[in-house]
């Protein structure tokens, strides 16, 4: 997945999957689901059964980003 842009993270959804936030990350597949599963992703991660999710806001405050702020 090629990396992601400011306007990329700003289009997305609410709640995106685990690999998005991951790729935001620069964190690998693997070692995402690792760190999910120790309860040690950087991000909060919100479980549904088997399902990981992400805060959209919640990645972006940890990537520094202002969620108000717009992309020009």
């Amino acid at each position: 997945m090629k990396s992601m842009t400011f306007r990329d993270l700003q289009d997305l959804p609410p709640t995106i999957d685990l690999m998005t936030a991951a790729c935001a990350l620069g964190i690998g597949r693997s070692k995402a689901y690792q760190l999910a599963r120790d309860g040690e992703f950087p991000v909060r991660i919100i479980r549904i059964g088997d399902l990981y999710r992400v805060s959209t806001a919640d990645l972006m405050k940890v990537l520094g980003m202002d969620v108000g702020e717009r992309a020009s």
